[in-house]
């Protein structure tokens, strides 16, 4: 996939992050907050079942499982803990303050993640540029969930 394509992809990504929050607190509003994040991620699982099947080859792959680090097996952790708590942050912070929260949440994490070269990642340093844009996203947030 080209450069373009991708980054449209990961626009309309960051899109339905923006309205993932709004629409998982409806859900938890109706049956609880963890519940919400379950049903989500059930959905969510079966939609990629299916991908998997019509479209990955299959769970044939599964098999290299054992050759992951432990460390390999967050990223669903991590996902639990944002749906489930973007559900809560939405009723207090709206759509805005929850995606803009997140978003500086992640950008901070990765300037860490990537100036350590964790999780299999090339080190990249911490430069003057991007604390600068650590900051001004920081400001932003204020700024978005400021009353």
């Amino acid at each position: 996939m080209d450069r373009a394509t991708t980054a449209v992809l990961v626009v309309a990504a960051g899109a339905a992050v923006g309205a993932q929050a709004p629409v998982n607190a409806t859900l938890g509003r109706s049956v609880g907050t963890v519940q919400a994040a379950a049903i989500s991620f059930a959905v969510g699982l079966t939609i990629l079942c299916g991908i998997v099947v019509a479209f990955g080859g299959g769970f044939g792959g599964l098999r290299a499982v054992g050759d992951v680090p432990w460390w390999g097996f967050l990223g669903g952790a991590f996902g639990a803990a944002i749906v489930s708590v973007s559900i809560i942050g939405v009723r207090t912070l709206g759509a805005t303050g929850v995606t803009a929260a997140v978003v500086a949440g992640q950008l901070t994490a990765s300037v860490a993640i990537d100036a350590l070269g964790l999780f299999g990642v090339e080190r990249h340093p911490v430069s003057v540029q991007r604390v600068f844009g650590v900051v001004l996203l920081a400001l932003g947030v204020l700024l978005v969930v400021r009353d």
